[in-house]
């Protein structure tokens, strides 16, 4: 079995791990928090948490691009113009200069833990801020169904509105009772419930092809 990635120690200051926990321990626990909720942007399609956003960590560029970056800053001072050529005025350059003075490759992770980006904002890069309050709050009484169960009662009100037909965009290839497949549009992976609204009916093979994907 492959070990782990290391997560990277920027990585793990930004996202406040004890200094006393493995990145073993750290990767185990994110997962099963994550696993509790669902980002509101997958499963809403907007963001209700505002100005909470900017106050959550942020894991900026990766290394190498952080590198890139400052190689571009310095062409710009030594040529006295941008990349579109339009010419450095005073205040570009003392910033520049400032960045370039104070540049340190240490301050940018090498690399970022594929549970730890998918937790990311798409718009603003933050890590959302659902993730750290791990709470299954829904606008119901009734509890978040995180598991893989899905009640029979639920699987025949989904299949009866999808006309027992395949929904995979293309597909539509009409199914039998055995050959029905219910698909998680946001995976459990990803928080998603087994509510009647993230489930579509799907073909065995569409089914097992989509993987973590999400449905957009």
């Amino acid at each position: 079995m492959r070990p782990p990635r290391k997560i990277d120690p920027v990585v793990r200051k930004e996202l406040g791990v004890p200094r006393n926990m493995s990145d073993t321990e750290f990767l185990k626990a994110w997962k099963l928090m994550s696993r509790r909720v669902c980002k509101p942007c997958w499963e809403l399609k907007y963001c209700p948490y505002g100005p909470l956003v900017e106050q959550s960590p942020i894991m900026g560029p990766l290394r190498p691009e952080a590198i890139d970056h400052n190689e571009y800053l310095k062409d710009c001072l030594r040529t006295g113009r941008l990349g579109n050529g339009k010419r450095l005025d005073p205040g570009r350059r003392a910033m520049f200069k400032k960045r370039v003075r104070t540049f340190d490759p240490a301050n940018y992770p090498v690399s970022i833990p594929a549970a730890i980006d998918e937790a990311r904002c798409r718009v603003y890069g933050h890590i959302c801020p659902v993730v750290f309050n791990a709470e299954g709050f829904t606008e119901t009484t009734e509890t978040r169904r995180s598991g893989r169960y899905i009640r029979a009662a639920v699987k025949m009100r989904v299949a009866r509105r999808d006309n027992y037909m395949c929904q995979e965009p293309g597909c539509g290839r009409p199914l039998r009772d055995f050959d029905i497949e219910f698909d998680h549009i946001i995976p459990v992976a990803r928080g998603g419930p087994s509510e009647e609204h993230n489930l579509r009916v799907t073909c065995f093979e569409h089914n097992r092809d989509k993987g973590r994907k999400i449905i957009v």
